[in-house]
């Protein structure tokens, strides 16, 4: 009797805990396609841009309240909707090389409602001189 109590008892935080995950795990989630680009070499004062498509592959809509950049040299342009669950987005990124040289990693921070909060993304490259 004492082991069908126990038994029964072990059951129940089983079913209690795999209930409690599952719950940690639901709302909106961001998946991103890639999370960094590299344009390579490219002349100072170059304007290169990129788009990032993301999926909420959560159970909620996704909001993202805010996109910032690391440096001015950088600009984000992001959806002010709401996306759905199973519907994709796109973040629009520039970076204007003007006044850089060398290997440069200008990273974007994506604000959202998100079980991961802050999630980032990066543009690579390495600015050369102009040469005229």
């Amino acid at each position: 009797m004492k082991k069908l109590g126990f038994l029964l008892g072990l059951f129940t935080l089983v079913l209690v805990f795999g209930a409690s995950a599952q719950e940690s795990t639901s709302g909106p989630v961001i998946s991103f396609k890639e999370k960094s680009i590299d344009f390579g070499d490219i002349v100072q004062g170059a304007k290169v841009e990129h788009t990032f498509v993301l999926t909420n592959t959560g159970t909620a809509p996704l909001v993202i309240s805010n996109v910032a950049a690391t440096c001015g040299c950088t600009v984000p342009n992001w959806p002010k909707e709401p996306v759905a669950p199973g519907k994709s987005a796109e973040i629009k990124v520039s970076f204007n090389s003007t006044g850089k040289m060398g290997k440069q990693n200008s990273v974007v921070r994506i604000y959202s409602n998100a079980t991961e909060p802050i999630e980032k993304v990066s543009l690579i490259s390495n600015v050369l001189p102009k040469t005229n």
